[in-house]
């Protein structure tokens, strides 16, 4: 089955990453993260509208009370998308210069997940996953990552998988809804350039995980065990992350990148950075909310 992707913004983002559906409104969130942009587009019209943060803007998830969290640079926030109102939560390895945050997504608990990356051009595993409760109390969960990426949950709350965009590896954890603790790690793909270094990622209600092959142009499908059962070609050659929405779930929103792609290759493919959506005959779920009230 191949999937038909629809370009929903055009707008060549240097980084596109981390979109998020809000189902009570119908918008769809992304982000650029080196022009330091958040996305917001009209459900209704299609129309953007942007906001400028004041550093890099790595990801971004939804919170119960309307507002979003953000990653920035070194540190966590919560933004008014009306008011453009922010707040600091928190700040994660501010004192380095060689990492910044990454991929961030609000989990099951209810508290924003969020890894780091180097953020210099020879990786080295000195980056780590954190946990930022509601109180803006960070826990560091898991170290020795390159490039943190790849966070999706099963809809029961019972699976996290994480990856590494340079290791490249997809981790499968068993997680506690109620602490946010995880265990039982499991390496369930090492998947390579040919097949897509893992980026971005989004499970469906059958408790598959979908990541974005980055390298490949694939967005690749993976069992909970870790088999490769579907590979659908991308639209552009650097897909970015892939997220579930529309009234029913079963919409594929995905983001790109043009940064760092050769202007050949940006000439054969000019939407490179765009933003696109394609129907899927398998549903995905509501995103969950950061407990900030």
């Amino acid at each position: 089955m191949a999937l038909h992707f629809d370009c929903i913004a055009d707008i060549r983002c240097r980084i596109g990453e981390s979109p998020v559906y809000d189902e009570r409104t119908g918008i769809l969130y992304f982000v650029d993260i080196l022009s330091r942009l958040i996305y917001r587009r009209d459900p209704d019209t299609g129309d953007l509208q942007t906001c400028t943060l004041e550093s890099e803007v790595c990801s971004l998830g939804l919170a119960a009370s309307g507002r979003l969290v953000v990653a920035l640079r070194d540190k966590v926030i919560l933004f008014d998308p009306e008011s453009d109102a922010r707040q600091e939560l928190c700040q994660i390895e501010e004192d380095n210069p060689d990492t910044r945050l990454n991929d961030g997504r609000v989990g099951p608990d209810g508290a924003f997940w969020v890894g780091s990356m180097d953020d210099r051009v020879d990786k080295e595993p000195v980056a780590a996953l954190y946990r930022v409760d509601p109180s803006g109390s960070v826990e560091r969960k898991v170290s020795g990552l390159k490039v943190s990426n790849g966070l999706a949950w099963t809809a029961d709350g019972a699976l996290m998988f994480h990856a590494d965009s340079r290791g490249p590896w997809i981790d499968r954890w068993r997680f506690d809804p109620q602490s946010g603790d995880i265990s039982e790690r499991t390496r369930i793909a090492e998947p390579g350039v040919a097949v897509g270094r893992p980026d971005g990622g989004s499970c469906d209600t059958e408790g598959y995980y979908w990541s974005a092959g980055v390298s490949a142009g694939h967005i690749n499908r993976f069992a909970p065990d870790g088999r490769l059962v579907a590979t659908y070609d991308a639209p552009v050659p650097a897909p970015t992350m892939p997220c579930f929405g529309g009234p029913d779930f079963r919409t594929l929103y995905l983001t790109s990148l043009r940064e760092g792609r050769s202007a050949a290759l940006l000439q054969r493919a000019p939407r490179s950075g765009a933003v696109f959506a394609a129907e899927t005959p398998i549903a995905g779920f509501p995103s969950w909310r950061f407990l900030d009230i």
